[in-house]
């Protein structure tokens, strides 16, 4: 049987009136990406702001209060109690009531004014280790910079010759939505892509109407382009609304070109699109096909360095992520809208993701075959 375009182009429309007629695939196809990455915008975040904090100032200066104002006006710490005694310290800790604790002993003033130094004692609950690296890190550079604002009004210099003047590139306030709200881009076109396509032909079986197309004068595949091209078209529209919600509500910088997004978008949503479909040919029931997408989209999540980055994974699951579309979708998207990256600094990644597309639409045109035989 001959290829036929016009074929396809019926398929394509019946399948995109399919879609769009259900107000509730509308609502799921269009509307839920926009309040997913909303939501994931706002509730991943490595930021820390307002940690509750209990202080023991047994100096009572002008220099201890002045120092406490700095800790609290950065935003990161916030003083919910003062006790006189370091006992209460901890069983703060210990109850929960407080993150962060700061103890500052007698003569604190006085070492900042000699030579010696002067020492104050934190202590950070550590059972979230993230939490507690971030927030060491912003106390260590309060602390640091006081110390140094402090020495230069007494007209002494600070120990040590080397003076370190730092600045982030790409992410100058190293907010963790700028880095966050691209990637999550990314899961979300793998999530629809998936979605509307691991369903399809088991949704076509469960209806009966996979027989009739059987029947019909369409090809394998025709049937497979007919069933990809419309969520084609339906994932390059979500990524056209959640890319304008990330610039516009999340202020996330776009350096890069939107030919070379768009490209890479399409690579990617087309290895996802064949590996929804591999999974709908396995599939015997929706629910199956549903747990089966999980199955893999949760594994490749966790695989992909959203969450916790490659390189401090063991180097067994470091090998994992080389067969993962989601690990390097991400850092195309990453460099694309920080880093304005093009395709001579990507190719690699598109040539990697395009071997992954052809594999995973070979495979599904091959069972969906062996099913129809």
């Amino acid at each position: 049987m001959s290829f036929s375009p016009l074929r396809v182009k019926e398929m394509v429309r019946k399948e995109l009136r399919q879609l769009l007629r259900d107000p509730k695939t509308k609502r799921i196809t269009f509307a839920a990406p926009i309040i997913q990455l909303v939501l994931l915008g706002y509730a991943v975040t490595t930021d820390v702001e307002d940690l509750s904090t209990v202080v023991v100032d047994h100096d009572q200066t002008s220099e201890s209060r002045l120092l406490l104002e700095t800790i609290t006006s950065s935003g990161y710490f916030r003083i919910v109690s003062r006790y006189d005694r370091p006992q209460a310290l901890q069983e703060a800790l210990d109850a929960g009531r407080a993150r962060v604790s700061v103890e500052i002993p007698r003569g604190f003033a006085q070492g900042l004014e000699g030579r010696g130094g002067a020492e104050i004692q934190v202590l950070i609950d550590g059972t979230s280790s993230n939490t507690a690296t971030v927030a060491q890190g912003y106390m260590e550079r309060i602390v640091r910079d006081f110390s140094a604002d402090r020495a230069r009004e007494h007209g002494m210099e600070l120990q040590g010759g080397i003076q370190v003047r730092t600045r982030a590139w790409y992410n100058p306030d190293l907010s963790s939505q700028v880095y966050n709200v691209p990637a999550i881009v990314g899961i979300l076109l793998m999530l629809m892509a998936l979605l509307l396509t691991a369903l399809a032909v088991v949704r076509e079986r469960e209806l009966g109407t996979l027989e009739q197309l059987m029947v019909s004068p369409i090809s394998p595949r025709e049937l497979i382009l007919g069933k990809t091209v419309p969520v084609v078209i339906i994932c390059l529209m979500d990524l056209a609304l959640i890319t304008v919600v990330a610039m516009l509500w999340f202020d996330v910088p776009f350096r890069g070109s939107v030919f070379v997004l768009l490209m890479a978008a399409l690579v990617y949503i087309l290895a996802g699109l064949g590996f929804g479909l591999l999974i709908s040919t396995i599939s015997r029931t929706q629910q199956e096909a549903f747990l089966t997408m999980f199955l893999f989209f949760l594994p490749a999540l966790i695989l992909s360095g959203f969450m916790y980055p490659i390189e401090s994974m063991p180097k067994i699951f470091q090998d994992l992520t080389l067969a993962n579309p989601i690990r390097y979708f991400m850092e195309m998207v990453r460099g694309i809208f920080l880093k304005g990256l093009g395709i001579r600094d990507l190719w690699i990644h598109y040539l990697v993701l395009g071997g992954m597309t052809v594999l995973a639409l070979g495979a599904a045109a091959f069972r969906f075959n062996k099913r129809l035989e």
